[in-house]
């Protein structure tokens, strides 16, 4: 079977393992993020996690057998700096992803010391609590050319059939500087563009549009830097011609945010996590 693709939101910093108004931010994200195994023909054999929140000058892919961790955020209690996600590693769809990109005479790297970012293991921690599928890390490069991630990810689709469940993690809004209720505008309107580019649009015209998601109704007010946006491109090219649905969406995150995530394959969403109209 062919495992669907996903751009998920992995939320604020270590927020699973908070508590409080911070972590309530992110209950409706929480609960879809939980419904996510029951959307997938069957378990998959491994993660291949493209983060937000790594980048190299080449693509380059964690090849760690037992990654460890980087707790890449400031300011959060101090048990938040000792998490564990022990999620095994899988050196052999590293090696996989390697030769995939190497027959689309794509450049990349190993990184055998890369451990799970934020990106990673808060995502992952609802989805998955348990830990026990293996993950494995892919970074962004550097530049964030939209047409070289599509590419890749086009590169990797095959793995879809081969067990890998492939997830972009970001954040459809990341705006830092303006992330409350002065968004509510701008996140909204770079929120319908990107529904309408993913889910009105033929495949290749979709692709054609991300490409220029920066004409974009409010784009770079959406993404003043589009690390969190990238991961799309590669969730996208894996996706080929299969149809996206929308999977989360809410527009009172943080007091105003409009976020939303999506799947792309049959449609066994959980239709009741998407609530623009609230």
């Amino acid at each position: 079977m062919v495992q669907p693709v996903y751009f998920l939101s992995h939320g604020g910093g270590p927020w699973p393992w908070l508590e409080g108004p911070f972590r309530r931010d992110f209950d409706w994200l929480e609960a879809s993020l939980k419904a996510l195994p029951g959307q997938l023909p069957e378990p998959p054999k491994a993660v291949l996690a493209i983060s937000g929140h790594w980048e190299e000058a080449e693509f380059t892919v964690s090849s760690a057998a037992q990654p460890g961790m980087v707790y890449d955020y400031f300011g959060f209690p101090e048990h938040t700096y000792q998490i564990r996600y022990p999620a095994p590693g899988s050196p052999a769809v590293a090696g996989r992803v390697l030769d995939l990109a190497a027959q689309a005479g794509i450049a990349m790297n190993a990184d055998p010391a890369r451990g799970f970012d934020h990106g990673t293991f808060s995502m992952l921690q609802p989805i998955y609590p348990d830990a026990h599928v293996p993950v494995v890390s892919l970074s962004m490069k550097q530049g964030y050319d939209p047409a070289a991630h599509l590419a890749l990810g086009r590169a990797l689709a095959p793995l879809r059939a081969e067990g890998v469940l492939i997830i972009g993690s970001g954040l459809s809004y990341h705006n830092l500087r303006l992330f409350d209720a002065r968004a509510f505008e701008p996140s909204a309107q770079f929120d319908a563009w990107l529904r309408h580019a993913l889910i009105d649009l033929a495949p290749e015209d979709r692709a054609r549009a991300l490409e220029q998601w920066d004409a974009a109704p409010s784009a770079r007010i959406a993404h003043p830097r589009e690390d969190h946006l990238i991961p799309l491109m590669v969730a996208v090219g894996a996706a080929g011609s299969d149809p996206a649905t929308c999977i989360y969406s809410q527009n009172d995150l943080r007091g105003g945010i409009t976020a939303s995530a999506y799947r792309f394959g049959e449609d066994r969403s959980a239709s009741g996590f998407d609530r623009l109209a609230a």
